[in-house]
């Protein structure tokens, strides 16, 4: 598998992706990219996908909350999800189906959750 992840920079991105989930689960990733603990997160994360566990029917992105501030707004207004930073997001059929944030974060929690 090439990048495990795509990240999305553009509203019309993240839109593409939401409708996506109407026929494969997304997972969305929002990453603060001055943060340790998110820098942690994203360690977890990319353990998780390139760990053999990823689910390859799900799609993986990636929104950099300072850089693609429109974006993560849009996020946290059309799936009605509090906005937290880091913080992951599993979507079905365009709604939000789980959520944790932080510490949380973890490939063994994504693992438990995802399989």
């Amino acid at each position: 598998m090439s990048q495990p992840y795509k990240e999305i920079q553009t509203v019309e991105e993240w839109k593409a992706a939401l409708e996506g989930s109407a026929s494969r689960p997304l997972v969305v990733f929002k990453h603060s990219t001055t943060c340790p603990v998110s820098a942690n997160a994203y360690n977890e994360f990319t353990s998780y996908l390139n760990g053999g566990d990823a689910d390859t029917n799900t799609d993986y992105v990636l929104v950099k909350v300072i850089e693609s501030r429109p974006v993560s707004n849009q996020i946290a207004e059309d799936i009605a999800v509090k906005h937290e930073s880091p913080q992951i997001i599993l979507i079905k059929d365009k709604a939000k189906y789980w959520t944790t944030s932080h510490w949380s974060i973890t490939a063994a929690h994504m693992k438990a959750v995802m399989n």
